[in-house]
């Protein structure tokens, strides 16, 4: 399967609601997301909002008309946010480094790929598609520590862990872009 990788507005987007919450739940369903539909209600609510924010960018990865992946990114506005999952991030980076590598950059948000798509390009093209732009290369992203799959796929893509996972295996882990500037300067662990 070769998957029809598409740049689109957020309007665009939202035409696919349906289709994005398929994949969402599809992806995000299992282990170790274990994500519902009414997570999969909450995201296209927030993508709502989410398509309005400064530098917002989407891509479509399509079978036909039918959708089977997608991506969001968007500018990570100064001063770094304060809702969600930011504060562990600024915890983990330090307020310094997160100014300076993620403020202004774009962030990618969500990344998902219906699990008959895997391994078929789908995710490196929409990575590429919603980043490849960034003249900067100023890229960032996070997951979970327990994504194992997912961070693997990252970094065979190139992306940096700038964060280290806590001995418990639990928390996030952000990655910086294959062309970040600061990806050379990211403590390797142990």
């Amino acid at each position: 399967m070769a998957a029809d990788i598409r740049v689109v507005s957020g309007s665009r987007l939202l035409s696919y609601a349906e289709g994005v919450r398929t994949v969402y739940l599809d992806a995000f369903g299992g282990a170790p997301w274990g994500e519902g539909p009414e997570h999969a209600d909450g995201y296209l609510r927030r993508l709502t909002e989410d398509v309005t924010r400064p530098g917002f960018t989407a891509a479509l990865a399509l079978d036909g008309e039918t959708v089977i992946g997608w991506a969001t990114a968007w500018t990570t506005p100064l001063p770094f946010p304060t809702g969600r999952c930011y504060p562990q991030i600024s915890a983990a980076l330090g307020e310094d480094r997160t100014a300076a590598w993620l403020c202004g950059a774009r962030e990618v948000d969500e990344l998902a790929v219906a699990s008959r798509a895997r391994g078929t390009g789908a995710g490196a093209g929409l990575l590429d598609a919603v980043t490849g732009d960034r003249a900067d290369g100023r890229c960032w992203l996070l997951t979970s520590v327990a994504a194992g799959e997912a961070r693997a796929f990252y970094e065979r893509a190139g992306w940096t862990p700038a964060t280290h996972p806590a001995a418990s295996g639990a928390g996030l882990a952000v990655y910086l872009g294959p062309r970040h500037p600061a990806r050379t300067a990211a403590p390797r662990p142990l």
